[in-house]
């Protein structure tokens, strides 16, 4: 039996009021996805509308990504001390607002200010909707709720893939961007209406803390567990080869260095998308029956995505297979599930009372990876005059570094899980019916 299946005492009760509750946090998050992942297909018009280069085309998406990853232990323990609900509501409003600002952005400054705002909101949903998660229903079904999740934000950027990108040709610019934000109201409504932070008989205790020494406490003590540092670096490993394809590289690549149609290139964007929610839902399934399996999904998803990369970069023509960029695309869907196996392991490694602060930890890592990789992958076209090649081979670096990384986490990390294991075992033995 692994540690995920122990039924641990006073878990909630799930069922179908936890599933609707939950549901408009992911619908939040779904929203969220769309409005992140909107530049993905706009990269190429709005390097025209602003007149910008690669390096300043790449540093909305890295500002996005710089204020997300700044954001999520703030976040983290403010979800823990105020409540899903708050969090959320103030994320929707911050997307919501940068979104039609960037709709009716005519300046490049004007424009970095609203994907800065929209960066803010959007950090707030995702821990939000895992804390609302350990809320509503017991721990066993911890990971296939993440991974579900994640297909649905996964779902939103395939909204984002097909649709944005088809009204953004279709409609322009402004009508495209202040259109969509109206999601954002509609998730608003549905959350101030309905959704609730736990369900009766299952509150939380009162803080008992506050100011500068109960961050430091609740910091310092989720990352003194290896579990919630051994998350933070599955996180950064497997998450940054497929962000950086979809948010922002993708397209360009696909295009100019390919010689593909933006019609083609958008079809193999959405390849990328559905194979993340088949893979999700596998996966999900595999960790919540096998917790053993999570090190060698998350390594071996991490090795046949640089193998991958490697063969179509190092192709001798000059323009890879199409067979081989749908084999990269197949593959880099992958790397979203396996990112999200970090979770897996700060969850057990820390109490609910820092399950906010240690998932802020843990989704950290895709994230600055990402960000350093779109600064690596358009400073490198800039300086070699368009040769993607080079610029793209910058992701090997951090997926080396990651998986030294891992590997030197996962023994201290697998010890203390079996501890805890038997710990749990010998107090569900001994609570009274």
């Amino acid at each position: 039996m692994s540690a995920a299946a122990v039924g641990l005492p006073g878990d909630p009760p799930g069922g179908r009021r936890a599933l609707g509750v939950w549901g408009i946090g992911v619908a939040v998050y779904f929203v969220a996805v769309i409005f992140r992942t909107s530049l993905g297909v706009a990269g190429l018009d709005a390097a025209e509308r602003f007149d910008v280069n690669a390096s300043a085309l790449s540093t909305f998406s890295i500002l996005q990504l710089l204020v997300y990853a700044g954001m999520q232990i703030p976040v983290g323990l403010l979800v823990d001390r105020v409540g899903t609900k708050r969090m959320l509501t103030f994320g929707v409003v911050l997307f919501t607002v940068g979104q039609l600002g960037f709709a009716f952005s005519t300046s490049y400054g004007t424009a970095l200010a609203s994907r800065a705002l929209l960066g803010c909101g959007d950090a707030m949903t995702f821990i939000s909707v895992l804390r609302l998660g350990t809320r509503w229903f017991p721990a066993r079904r911890g990971p296939m709720i993440a991974q579900v999740a994640a297909f649905f934000g996964m779902a939103g950027n395939l909204v984002s893939t097909v649709f944005i990108s088809r009204t953004l040709h279709g409609l322009g610019w402004t009508t495209t961007f202040a259109g969509s934000s109206l999601a954002g109201v509609v998730v608003l409504v549905l959350l101030l209406l309905f959704l609730k932070d736990h369900p009766e008989g299952h509150e939380p205790p009162p803080s008992q803390h506050a100011g500068t020494a109960y961050v430091r406490k609740q910091i310092a003590e989720s990352w003194r567990e290896p579990g919630t540092r051994l998350g933070l670096w599955v996180h950064f490993t497997g998450q940054f080869p497929a962000m950086i394809f979809l948010l922002l590289w993708g397209m360009p690549f696909l295009v100019e260095a390919q010689g593909m149609s933006r019609a083609s290139a958008g079809e193999l964007l959405t390849l990328v998308v559905l194979s993340n929610m088949v893979v999700g839902l596998v996966y999900g399934q595999v960790i919540g029956r096998h917790h053993e399996a999570r090190i060698p999904l998350a390594l071996g998803t991490v090795g046949a995505t640089a193998v991958l990369w490697a063969a179509t970069l190092a192709y001798p023509g000059a323009h890879a297979p199409v067979w081989l960029l749908i084999t990269l695309c197949v593959v880099l869907g992958a790397c979203g599930p396996a990112s999200m196996i970090g979770f897996d392991f700060a969850r057990p490694a820390n109490p609910p009372e820092r399950q906010g602060t240690a998932s802020g930890i843990v989704n950290m890592g895709g994230f600055v990876a990402s960000m350093f990789t779109l600064l690596a992958v358009g400073v490198l076209l800039d300086a070699t005059d368009g040769d993607y090649r080079i610029a793209f081979s910058s992701v090997f670096v951090l997926e080396a570094l990651g998986v030294v990384q891992i590997l030197r986490l996962r023994a201290r990390t697998q010890r203390r899980e079996r501890e805890r294991l038997v710990a749990s075992r010998v107090e569900a033995v001994h609570v009274p019916a």
